[in-house]
């Protein structure tokens, strides 16, 4: 007799930091924190760092509550779904140490049978239809389950792994030291000295960082109630000024060449002198330090609209840097980086590490060095 299948409703983030791409792209489904390693071994060091009792439940119930061959809903909030798909066991990855700078390594595999194609395409409901609150929770909702009902998808009996996406080997996430930044930025030309000045800021500026979460507030909930721990650090004024300028500056970027609110813009990088809309290269957006960072590209991309020259978009919460660089009309996620964990590829982004994320912040980084 087969089993009577549950439904779940698992988050995909937030109304700031929006990961529901990479699930569907990945065939994956993830929560966190899990820098602590896998369920149940990281349980006591979650206990020992002062993880809520509510986390740590979360994490249990998405370990031993959900099933393989169990159906889950990913949603947005409580009034958007985008995807559906069939669950199978349960799994902890470095792949995923870094997703828009939340550590979300466990994870399940998913077979979406149903998922929005494009980034607005989503189901939606009336507010509230989906419940609020904890990040892995039972579907109880009638008129999301009669709509996932009248979809008519074929659920296979099994799970079937065959069917989904490979999923990155986790070699290319491991850490690289500094002596291998040092010596692929002087094969681009950067003088030893340079390299050595952009190194030492950049243990400053983790030195900064580190401090700031030590004074910083924390909260374990956000506006929409989830149970997600968030660090109250600097204003976005204060991250700019401390840790994105000083970086920006030891890459080489001179202050003639650099203005502050201009045009809206947080920081414009200018290629030459003067200021001005034909000669602007990079638009730089920054936010608060531990806040999002990726989901950010959208506003950097409206400020660079009809800026022709503009070949670079770097989004920042001042320790995590992703570069886009245009082409054919398009900016596209190029290279990624977070100053307190070097990797040299992020594999889940399809894209570079930090080498090439330095490199691509410099001056002298053109479209054609690519």
């Amino acid at each position: 007799m087969e089993r009577k299948r549950n439904y779940w409703q698992i988050a995909a983030g937030d109304k700031y930091r929006n990961y529901s791409d990479l699930c569907i792209n990945l065939g994956v489904i993830l929560l966190g924190p899990g820098y602590a390693g896998p369920w149940p071994k990281c349980e006591s060091k979650l206990i020992e760092d002062g993880i809520s009792p509510r986390m740590l439940s979360i994490i249990k119930r998405f370990h031993d509550g959900i099933q393989s061959g169990d159906i889950v809903v990913l949603r947005l909030g409580t009034d958007q779904v985008h995807a559906v798909g069939v669950v199978d066991d349960y799994g902890w990855s470095d792949l995923f140490s870094d997703v828009d700078g939340w550590d979300l390594q466990h994870y399940r595999r998913v077979n979406w049978l149903w998922y929005r194609i494009e980034s607005d395409g989503f189901k939606s409901f009336k507010t509230h239809a989906l419940k609020r609150g904890d990040t892995v929770l039972k579907l109880e909702s009638t008129v999301v389950l009669e709509w996932i009902a009248s979809l008519g998808l074929e659920i296979p009996s099994s799970f079937d792994s065959k069917v989904l996406p490979k999923l990155p080997h986790e070699e290319k996430t491991k850490p690289i030291t500094k002596e291998v930044i040092g010596e692929y930025l002087y094969s681009k030309g950067t003088s030893s000295n340079s390299i050595t000045i952009l190194l030492n800021v950049i243990d400053d500026l983790v030195m900064i960082a580190k401090w700031y979460e030590r004074k910083a507030e924390i909260s374990y909930e956000d506006e929409d109630d989830e149970p997600r721990a968030k660090i109250k650090g600097p204003s976005e004024d204060e991250t700019r000024a401390y840790l994105v300028i000083p970086l920006l500056r030891a890459l080489g970027w001179s202050p003639q060449k650099m203005a502050i609110e201009w045009n809206n813009i947080d920081v414009a990088l200018f290629d030459r002198l003067p200021r001005e809309d034909n000669n602007l290269a990079v638009v730089v957006e920054t936010k608060p330090k531990g806040a999002y960072c990726l989901n950010a590209f959208s506003q950097a991309s409206e400020y660079a609209e009809n800026m022709d020259h503009c070949n670079r978009l770097i989004v920042t919460d001042g320790l995590r840097y992703g570069v886009f660089v245009k082409q054919d009309h398009t900016y596209n996620l190029r290279a990624y980086m977070n100053l307190t964990s070097f990797k040299k590829a992020y594999p889940i982004y399809d894209c570079a590490g930090i080498c090439e994320a330095l490199w691509m912040m410099t001056p002298e980084w053109t479209p054609s060095s690519v």
